[in-house]
């Protein structure tokens, strides 16, 4: 969550591992202030969702748009309170307002997840480890966990699996090519961070005059925020990468190029 401390990394090794965290232990919302925690699309999604604002309203109050180097895309940091010592916007006293709806990164903690994939293979190559703050009293505590408990009991799995149809596009080998390259880049950061943008991209322009999708794709494209956000993902290998098994969906048709 917090990486300004040195050597707060560690290798999981497999085995049960004691953490609990709750209301009265001493160092409760520590790990909510400073954040430099990376949001995925999905993230996202769940959190303006519940927030009930737009998709534009969240991200001009409550992210920064960062440019790592080294990587192709822009990615999205949570902003964090300057007035309120540089904690998360949505902390309180009795902990996270938004808590059904948080991040992966803070249902995972303290547990941290590195993933890639590799062309060829059907599953991201994944490895976790523990991430040790200072402040942290959590290690600390009798209750004993497998890697696969936490996952489970912190409903981190659907995170996973949504954010790991995202790496397949911010780790895929194939390059973008010179041609259109900052048109690709926009594209990328609407369909990812900006659902309401790519819907009305998807309604408001010719995109059905080159694509012919079922009545049943269109309603869900229209009304169900989870199905256009994979759909997303998969226009995004398709429209950045040439990546044409999306054509192979019986949903789906090219009508003519684009």
């Amino acid at each position: 969550m917090d990486c300004n401390t040195n050597n707060i990394f560690s290798d999981y090794d497999n085995k049960p591992f004691n953490f609990n965290c709750y209301k009265g232990i001493p160092c409760f919302n520590k790990c909510c202030a400073g954040l430099k925690l990376i949001l995925t699309p999905y993230d996202i999604l769940q959190i303006k969702t519940a927030l009930g604002i737009s998709s534009d309203n969240f991200l001009n109050k409550y992210t920064n748009t960062i440019f790592k180097t080294g990587y192709r895309f822009p990615f999205l940091k949570l902003a964090m309170n300057s007035e309120k010592d540089d904690i998360c916007h949505f902390v309180t006293d009795q902990g996270c307002s938004i808590y059904d709806n948080r991040p992966a990164a803070c249902r995972l903690y303290p547990i941290g997840r590195a993933a890639t994939t590799i062309d060829g293979e059907e599953n991201p190559r994944e490895k976790y480890f523990f991430v040790r703050e200072k402040h942290c009293l959590g290690f600390k505590e009798d209750k004993s966990w497998t890697i696969n408990e936490w996952i489970n009991h912190e409903k981190a799995g659907e995170y996973i699996a949504m954010n790991d149809q995202w790496l397949n596009i911010i780790t895929a080998s194939k390059t973008l090519g010179k041609e259109n390259a900052i048109q690709k880049i926009q594209m990328f950061y609407m369909a990812s961070y900006n659902t309401d943008k790519f819907r009305s991209f998807i309604f408001g322009s010719n995109f059905f005059h080159h694509f012919k999708v079922t009545s049943a794709l269109k309603e869900s494209l229209a009304h169900n925020d989870i199905e256009l956000l994979k759909f997303g993902f998969k226009w995004l290998r398709f429209s950045l990468f040439g990546d044409k098994s999306i054509l192979s969906d019986q949903c789906f048709t090219l009508l003519e190029p684009i």
